[in-house]
């Protein structure tokens, strides 16, 4: 496949509306590990500054701590922490799937996870266009981002260990994520760290 912006879009309207076929397609690429990890520094780093670029557009800047966060004051702190939330999510996706009877293999969660994100990336270029001509609208892609994200990397996950039960693997996901999300409190917790936010 030649990779041009047409064909991209076109593969990113074919996974938004038949992810699994669209998954497929990622997969029978046979990208490399190598590659796949250049793919997914690229998409961090794009999606951290297009981030960036939102928070000023709509009249956000360094000042607004408050608003913008911790990370978003710093781009290379909000690109580590991205790029290790995804490694956490790719490796999560190999290791519980494999655990539960799935065959998938590491690159190809790698490989679908980039993928997401990139799908994921190119709504947020779209949301911060609508946040700056029609802020609801922008608001309810902000929603929907969330939702869309849960729903394709269901269907990923599916795709890559092989499963066929939807509303398992979604179960698994929410299990799984309270899971993660408690053994990183604790990790936290003995660095004398918290969450931003927490008490």
């Amino acid at each position: 496949m030649t990779f041009t912006p047409n064909t991209v879009l076109n593969l990113v309207v074919q996974t938004i509306k038949a992810p699994q076929e669209g998954a497929s397609t990622i997969l029978s690429m046979g990208l490399t590990r190598d590659v796949l990890a250049q793919l997914l520094c690229f998409v961090v780093v794009v999606s951290v500054l297009t981030g960036q670029l939102g928070v000023f557009a709509m009249g956000g800047g360094l000042q607004d701590g408050a608003m913008t966060g911790p990370f978003l004051m710093s781009p290379l702190v909000a690109t580590f922490v991205q790029f290790a939330l995804l490694i956490v999510l790719i490796t999560s996706v190999h290791v519980i799937g494999r655990a539960l009877g799935g065959r998938g293999s590491f690159e190809e969660s790698l490989a679908l996870v980039t993928w997401l994100q990139f799908i994921l990336l190119s709504l947020q270029v779209v949301q911060i266009v609508a946040l700056l001509l029609f802020p609801l609208l922008g608001g309810l892609i902000g929603l929907l981002s969330i939702g869309l994200f849960l729903w394709l990397l269901v269907n990923f996950i599916a795709v890559i260990h092989g499963f066929t039960s939807l509303g398992l693997v979604l179960v698994g996901v929410i299990i799984s994520a309270f899971g993660i999300l408690f053994a990183m409190s604790l990790i936290l917790a003995m660095l004398g760290l918290s969450f931003p936010g927490s008490l």
